[in-house]
């Protein structure tokens, strides 16, 4: 399986600082094996839970103004030797997972939306089935097992077209919605999908964390403006469903966090949640 990491949004909501940085460059508190809290860029942390699940091959879609991206994910010899022996532990675990990967580099020239972003991958993703994870939300939770219990859940149904990940919300309008029958408690069936509704046809929302097969790139290339005047993903997962394929969803459970760096009130909140529970 393959995933597909998008960071080519602006930042706008968090200006002045992502003017240079982005957004998925800010820092949240993770914790070593010994037990020291350490800070690291949520998109390291998104791109270390891929990799201890297994993922190996990792295409980023970028934009202007990301070029520290693909710096901070670039071997850097000289850096490495100037660190004292501590300081050196830190990073070489990093590196030795970027050195064990294969890592693509994608530009998207236009802020066009998460649509258009994963569009942007299908000569990289081909014929495989992949993982879509958005650069600026991470899942806080013991031994990365939400992308583990996804991944999983996906593979033992094999008729399914894509796999989603919601959280209960009390007022998710401001989310993907998606339209929802209870299988078990802990997987459901995909009825409908609905970006930003004014009237949620459920209490959970979207996550942007997915797994799909290639055929979703059918239902991308024919994606119009949808809100906000860019084209979504959720878009596209509603004429699969539409189409007649199999859309599942998982929930997050008691034990898992969503860390949100996309505004200034959820960022702060996501540093305090990281620093306590990690």
């Amino acid at each position: 399986m393959k995933s597909v990491i998008t960071a080519a949004g602006k930042g706008s909501r968090l200006l002045p600082v992502t003017k240079e940085l982005p957004k998925e460059m800010l820092p949240i508190f993770s914790r070593l094996t010994s037990g020291k809290k350490i800070m690291m860029p949520i998109l390291q942390l998104i791109f270390e839970d891929l990799f201890d699940n297994g993922i190996r091959n990792h295409c980023f879609i970028v934009g202007r103004s990301k070029r520290s991206i693909e710096d901070h994910f670039t071997f850097d010899s000289s850096f490495q030797n100037e660190l004292s022996k501590d300081q050196k532990k830190l990073i070489t675990s990093f590196y030795k997972k970027i050195k064990s990967s294969n890592l693509v580099w994608i530009n998207q020239d236009e802020p066009l939306g998460f649509g258009d972003a994963v569009k942007r991958s299908e000569s990289y993703v081909g014929t495989d089935d992949f993982i879509v994870h958005g650069g600026d939300v991470s899942i806080l939770s013991k031994s990365n097992s939400t992308i583990s219990r996804m991944i999983k859940t996906f593979n033992a149904n094999p008729s399914v077209s894509a796999m989603l990940l919601c959280k209960k919300i009390t007022n998710p309008k401001n989310y993907g919605v998606p339209e929802i029958t209870k299988i078990n408690s802990s997987l459901f069936s995909v009825k409908n999908v609905e970006e930003k509704p004014t009237k949620p046809k459920s209490n959970y929302g979207l996550l942007p964390c997915y797994v799909f097969k290639p055929i979703i790139f059918k239902y991308l290339h024919k994606l119009k403006l949808g809100k906000n005047n860019e084209y979504q993903l959720t878009d596209a997962i509603q004429a699969l469903i539409s189409d007649g394929h199999e859309v599942l969803a998982i929930p997050t459970n008691s034990s898992e966090f969503e860390l949100d760096v996309g505004n200034v009130d959820s960022y702060f909140e996501s540093l305090n949640l990281s620093y306590k529970k990690c």
